[in-house]
């Protein structure tokens, strides 16, 4: 029998049903670490910290699924002999979704004219929208995929980057040299030594004048100094889902800057979310009770022995 344990009640509630067979309890890293009940499988909470995992250590968990797509820091606390999956097949769809929901609402002047609203200020300015812009898609991988199905209807031109160049997509050396000519620069890619400060003084110089720079990444992928620099000094805009420190401290000099947007990290946590996790969730149990390597497993062990 497969036991699981689970960051909460709601989601113990709706797995019940489709694993009659396990065992789900509800249950913390730090409450499996001399625990008495064997585990097989870990649910960490959304959203939750990677040292969450450094309490693993001699629990038996030898399988833990994340619910965020990204790992950045997981490796550090990690303990040997556990395998580490992400929620691939979760996020990507609803991260893509705000990408366009903050492109737009940046393009089209939405956070103005929400605040000349609250004034009861009828204020008619042109904007330069969406259609016949270029945009520079940084990152092809899952999310990125997604956002292009998004964009591609809106009437731009796309241009994408990924790490290595090959057809259809430039390289990571041929970046510095697509930024002058893009009205719009979307960042999806994950979080590592290569693209912690990719954004940097050097790659702001470089955009366009007035350009926006999106980013659904992760903060540390961006310089928020030289962003800061940037925005005020009116070279480029800015719409962020992440930032770097995060949570943004009240204060910060981010949250005051004309021409730049703000959401809370809340790309992938749509209600489309829970189904997406669940059957990410019921498919690893079917694959441990089968003896057939875990999906998406991206540090530890690949094959659980």
């Amino acid at each position: 029998m497969i036991r699981l344990a689970l960051p909460d009640e709601g989601l113990r509630a709706r797995l019940a049903a489709r694993l009659p067979d396990a065992v789900l309890e509800v249950r913390t890293p730090a409450q499996l670490a001399g625990a008495p009940e064997a585990f097989d499988l870990l649910v960490l909470p959304y959203l939750g910290p990677a040292s969450a995992v450094a309490g693993l250590a001699g629990s038996g968990i030898r399988l833990v699924q994340a619910q965020t797509l990204g790992y950045d820091g997981i490796a550090a606390h990690l303990p040997d002999g556990i395998t580490f999956c992400n929620a691939v097949g979760v996020h990507e769809a609803s991260t893509a979704e705000l990408v366009l929901a903050l492109v737009l609402a940046a393009q089209r002047g939405i956070p103005a004219a929400v605040r000349d609203a609250a004034a009861g200020s009828w204020r008619h300015e042109r904007r330069p929208g969406l259609a016949g812009r270029r945009v520079l898609l940084v990152g092809v991988g899952g999310v990125g995929r997604e956002v292009q199905r998004r964009l591609e209807p809106f009437d731009v031109e796309l241009v994408l980057a990924g790490r290595t160049a090959r057809p259809g997509v430039l390289g990571a050396d041929d970046l510095l040299g697509a930024l002058p000519g893009a009205d719009i620069v979307v960042v999806a890619v994950p979080l590592g030594p290569e693209t912690t400060g990719l954004v940097d003084a050097r790659f702001l110089a470089a955009m366009k004048p007035g350009a926006l720079l999106v980013n659904v990444a992760r903060g540390p992928v961006v310089d928020t100094d030289a962003l800061v620099e940037a925005v005020r000094a009116g070279r480029v805009r800015a719409a962020l889902d992440v930032t770097d420190p995060e949570p943004l401290p009240p204060g910060h000099p981010l949250w005051e800057l004309p021409g730049v947007l703000i959401t809370p990290h809340l790309g992938g946590d749509t209600a489309a979310m829970d189904a997406r996790i669940d059957d990410v969730i019921v498919e690893q149990v079917r694959r441990l009770a089968a003896g057939e390597p875990p999906a998406n497993a991206v540090l530890g062990p690949a094959l659980l022995a």
